[in-house]
């Protein structure tokens, strides 16, 4: 079993909550949602029922059309699921609940009934099918999760304490050395070809061999691309998510629709973009017009960037049409030679720990008529009174034109200004030098 943060927030919940919320995981398909519900309820409960909605027969399901009666309902459920449920000592998990609305509906009335726990997880939850002519009920407590971090990683390899020493480094910003630097970076490689998706995870522990991983996430990849074409059978998400490699490569302002679907524009696939989005297999990151305290109310929807949530699966998507034989990206990750076409793979990996950190992704982009030239911060997040300016940096870290720029331009409301690069850690001439894992101390 592999152990994830999350357990702790849903204990927290179950702690906190006493029965008065549901808790509803969103998050990718993949991810361990599931398992890791389940393991929960193995541990803390005297007794589970799962109902797998993708799966359940037609007897479970009709059970949610007419829910007056609950003595009834629960006593049909322990009678189809050969389980007995105890009051206030069991949990009745709707698993994949988008597949059945009415469930999530009802879990109104189950809440109010007071006698068990509920978790819902579920995937695409938000899209307007799921939730159409359905009341969502206010009792949810919702949370997201994300692939393994590289933290989670360690724990998976037999690495228990590396985070905890690197944190105090961070806090104190001290430098490591560039010999454990180099070490911990040679992990950090290796976690991001192998990526966070459990099934990967667990494949590279009992294999050693990339190439045998490389096929887990194909698989994972043309999973999520049945489920786009499900949703959208002209392929325009699968298109948009199969270019995101080329279109970060690109370094625009922003996504561009009509290079990936020539005859379409961000307004004509509004709808398709925003079940990408809901799917959680993607992240959106969106341009600040006017970088201060209040980001939410400064981004442009229009101008946007879209990372993979997980950036093994990014790996993978980057030479999907070859062979695994032909590529050179894993050799070049593992020696430390990425060429600088591929610090995209550093800029997604930001992004996923970023987001995975509960930030909200934005960038900035700006032209300088008396200079004459285009600026760039590649993330910007607001901490206390102040906001943060990042800039990703696979090579030349020690000029970053761009964040200076801005850091002069906005003087007044940045706290702090970071680069995150493959170096060690410093602090030079008022900037940050963060060891691109510890973006998850930020």
């Amino acid at each position: 079993m592999l152990k994830r943060k999350i357990y702790d927030k849903l204990l927290d919940w179950k702690n906190e909550s006493n029965g008065k919320t549901a808790l509803l995981i969103e998050g990718a398909r993949r991810i361990g949602k599931s398992t890791i519900v389940e393991e929960f309820a193995k541990n803390e409960y005297e007794s589970y029922i799962i109902i797998d909605f993708a799966f359940a027969s037609a007897d479970v399901q009709d059970l949610f059309l007419n829910m007056n009666d609950l003595n009834y309902f629960f006593l049909q459920l322990q009678l189809l699921y050969g389980v007995g449920l105890e009051e206030r000592k069991s949990l009745i998990v709707f698993d994949e609940v988008q597949f059945n609305p009415r469930a999530r509906q009802a879990i109104k009335l189950l809440v109010a009934d007071g006698r068990y726990d509920y978790i819902e997880t579920g995937s695409l939850i938000s899209i307007n099918k799921n939730v159409k002519d359905i009341l969502i009920p206010s009792e949810e407590r919702r949370i997201q999760m994300y692939p393994m971090d590289f933290e989670e990683f360690l724990w998976a390899i037999g690495d228990m304490g590396t985070m905890k020493i690197l944190k105090s480094f961070f806090e104190e910003r001290k430098s490591l050395g560039q010999v454990v630097n180099r070490e911990i970076l040679r992990k950090f490689r290796l976690y991001i070809l192998v990526g966070g998706m459990p099934q990967s995870v667990l494949e590279y522990l009992e294999s050693n061999n990339l190439e045998k991983v490389d096929r887990i996430k194909r698989d994972i990849i043309d999973l999520y691309e049945q489920d786009f074409y499900k949703i959208d059978d002209k392929g325009k998400i699968s298109a948009i998510y199969e270019s995101i490699p080329n279109e970060l490569n690109k370094h625009t302002k922003s996504y561009q629709i009509s290079s990936v679907l020539p005859n379409d524009r961000k307004s004509t696939v509004d709808n398709e973009l925003t079940e990408l989005i809901f799917s959680k297999t993607v992240l959106a990151s969106y341009n600040l017009q006017d970088p201060n305290i209040g980001l939410s109310s400064s981004y442009d929807l229009s101008h946007f960037r879209l990372y993979s949530v997980d950036t093994g699966l990014l790996v993978t998507l980057m030479f999907k049409d070859k062979d695994f034989t032909e590529n050179e990206i894993y050799r070049k990750i593992l020696s430390d030679k990425l060429p600088a076409n591929l610090g995209i793979i550093y800029e997604n990996v930001v992004a996923q720990i970023l987001a995975s950190k509960g930030y909200k992704l934005y960038y900035h982009t700006y032209y300088d008529r008396v200079k004459k030239r285009n600026y760039e911060i590649d993330f910007i997040i607001s901490k206390g009174s102040k906001i943060t300016p990042m800039e990703v940096k696979s090579s030349n870290y020690r000029k970053h034109k761009s964040l200076d720029d801005f850091c002069d331009k906005y003087s007044s409301r940045v706290g702090e200004k970071i680069v995150l690069h493959t170096k060690d850690l410093d602090f030079k001439e008022s900037t940050l030098y963060l060891p691109v894992y510890m973006a998850q101390f930020i």
